[in-house]
């Protein structure tokens, strides 16, 4: 396997004798980026993601150690190799914390330069072994807990929990966390301090956002719950990461684990009702109420035919907020939003949207409501379909001027392009005031949010149905710069690019 290397250095000299000074293929790599400065490698590294960085600290731009900690919050097996003429502690201090391979000052020695190097390989097929282990004991786990070991085997579980063969009673848990701004070194720091802090806990995680907890030491189910309460509060208030914790069953017998395990399984899919932050049980779910939720139709369907798209909004906030409450069986919930969908399905098929790109088909609905893990997740579904119903009702109104549809026919041709109502009305030799008014009036939003509204539905569009990296979608709509992408995705549609995408499963 070609190790992937990138050289980053101010000095076109010294980039260029790193090149030349090394064989590369010899030692197993392969040179795919030479950067000039920190910002410039970012980028190529977003483009092209490397194993190895060679780079010097002092550059303009972006500086090494800026450089580092970025890639590092993106990816955390990269191995770094520091060039610089600095023989200062503080930068060689900086430089051990993030975990650099090595700090080799100027002038380079080559002999030196490849020993780091192969180091960085081994260190690399170390961590690739590591994560092989790591899936296959997962894997391991998961077959133990579908009840798929034979008896023989329990043993192994049994050690592995440090379970005694006395009787005793046992309560297994399921807690799963929030994966949105977390990193992996953070959720190992989490794991590691409840396994310090708790010793009747035993965990094991399950890829890629679950822990079983194993409690022992205590009799009672509302004990049980308080000792859970206490565990999510303390991850909360220390790491803050938000976790929803489902409980089995007592039991007595490690080789009832299995039994235990698949309730608080089931009692999972009540994140979709209480959310992150709660802790459930047999008994806290079964005092729920099974209720019908009253839908009005008309309401809703007179707010999108009108195109009142803030009020059909709020509408479906509405119905999310103040009528789901946390007592409301998950059965009433999953009846409420098939309701919603077959009703869009009607509206769709009245006005003959069915075969528009942008909308999703009754089963693809229904399919993301099943697999959607909160409210949160449904309710941005329904409220991006309903902004692009009304999106295209608004294509399709005959009522436009020439002028307009002729801007609204630029926008779907040039979004990628910097576009603005000046150069639109000069094209069109109109006064840039009058042709924002008309604008205005005849879309019901100024021009600058229609067009930021196509690239994130376009941006949306992609993410759904394609495999291309964030970036690239960025780009593709015309937004150079990822986080400011992020944020008017999240703005239009409530939810990041990435949760969207995960949202889908595709």
């Amino acid at each position: 396997m070609m190790r992937k290397v990138m050289i980053v250095e101010d000095e076109e000299l010294i980039l260029l004798g790193i090149k030349n000074i090394i064989d590369w293929e010899a030692l197993g790599l392969n040179l795919v980026h030479m950067a000039y400065n920190g910002l410039e490698a970012l980028e190529m590294w977003e483009q092209e993601p490397v194993d190895i960085i060679i780079t010097d600290i002092d550059m303009p731009e972006m500086s090494g150690l800026e450089l580092l900690k970025r890639i590092r919050s993106k990816e955390e097996h990269v191995r770094f190799i520091i060039l610089t003429g600095f023989d200062e502690f503080e930068y060689a201090r900086e430089a051990i914390r993030l975990e650099v391979e090595n700090y080799i000052l100027k002038p380079i020695n080559e002999e030196e330069l490849e020993q780091q190097l192969k180091e960085a390989i081994v260190k690399l097929d170390e961590l690739e072994k590591k994560k092989i282990r790591y899936i296959d004991e997962k894997t391991a786990w998961i077959q133990f807990l579908s009840g798929k070991t034979g008896d023989g085997d329990y043993g192994y579980y049994q050690e592995h929990l440090q379970l005694g063969s006395d009787s005793g009673s046992f309560w297994a848990a399921v807690m799963k966390w929030s994966t949105d701004n977390v990193k992996e070194n953070r959720i190992t720091d989490m794991i590691m301090a409840i396994q310090k802090d708790r010793k009747q806990l035993r965990i094991v995680h399950l890829p890629p956002d679950c822990l079983l907890l194993l409690l022992t030491g205590y009799e009672e189910a509302q004990e049980v719950k308080e000792y859970f309460l206490m565990l999510q509060n303390q991850i909360e208030s220390q790491f803050d990461i938000l976790t929803f914790i489902s409980i089995g069953p007592v039991f007595h017998d490690y080789r009832e684990l299995p039994g235990a395990y698949k309730v608080a399984m089931k009692l999972q899919k009540y994140l979709v009702v209480d959310g992150y932050g709660s802790c459930v049980d047999e008994k806290h779910i079964q005092a729920r109420s099974s209720t019908d939720i009253t839908i009005d139709r008309t309401q809703l369907r007179r707010l999108i035919l009108k195109k009142e798209n803030e009020g059909a909004l709020s509408y479906i906030e509405d119905l999310f907020i103040n009528n789901v409450k946390t007592g409301v069986s998950l059965d009433s919930l999953y009846q409420m939003a098939v309701h919603i969908a077959i009703f869009l399905q009607e509206i769709k098929q009245e006005y003959k949207l069915e075969n528009s790109g942008a909308l999703h088909n009754l089963p693809e609905l229904l399919e993301t409501i099943y697999r959607a893990d909160d409210i949160f997740g449904i309710k941005t579904l329904f409220i991006s379909e309903v902004n692009e119903i009304i999106r295209f009702l608004h294509e399709e109104d005959s009522q436009y001027t020439p002028v307009v549809r002729q801007i609204l026919d630029e926008v779907q041709k040039n979004y990628r392009e910097d576009m603005n109502l000046k150069t639109l009305a000069y094209k069109y030799h109109m006064n840039a005031s009058y042709l924002g008014q008309i604008f205005q009036k005849e879309v019901g939003c100024s021009f600058t949010q229609y067009l930021s509204s196509k690239k994130i539905e376009i941006a949306k569009d992609l993410i759904l149905n394609t495999n291309m990296k964030m970036n690239d979608i960025a780009k593709e709509v015309g937004y150079p710069d990822i986080s400011y992408f992020y944020r008017k995705f999240k703005q239009h549609y409530g939810v990041a690019p990435a949760s969207l995408r995960e949202m889908k499963k595709y």
